[in-house]
């Protein structure tokens, strides 16, 4: 290969590895935000842990709660079910 060539293939590599570093500090916190919650009461067994979603987010706020097997969902705090299961669960 040509040393213009490779120098060309380099630069083009460095590029695409820049961006690709760039676009992954635009990844949300861990504190994410909810864009849709429950409507119906999700049973306490179900549900290893919670956190409280970010002051930044634009929604109402809500609670995430983690199910088995990693699964998350989403939970207003209005809903007095969600209060009453944040006092018995901990927090992540």
């Amino acid at each position: 290969m040509k040393p213009t060539a490779m120098t060309l293939m380099c630069l083009l590599l460095a590029t695409v590895w820049i961006q690709d570093v760039d676009s992954k500090s635009m990844v949300m916190p861990s504190n994410s935000c909810c864009l849709n919650t429950l409507k119906k009461e999700l049973p306490l067994k179900f549900i290893q842990c919670y956190r409280k979603t970010g002051s930044t987010c634009p929604h109402p706020p809500a609670v995430i709660f983690r199910l088995k097997k990693d699964i998350e969902s989403c939970a207003s705090t209005n809903n007095t079910w969600v209060q009453n299961h944040l006092k018995k669960v901990n927090l992540c």
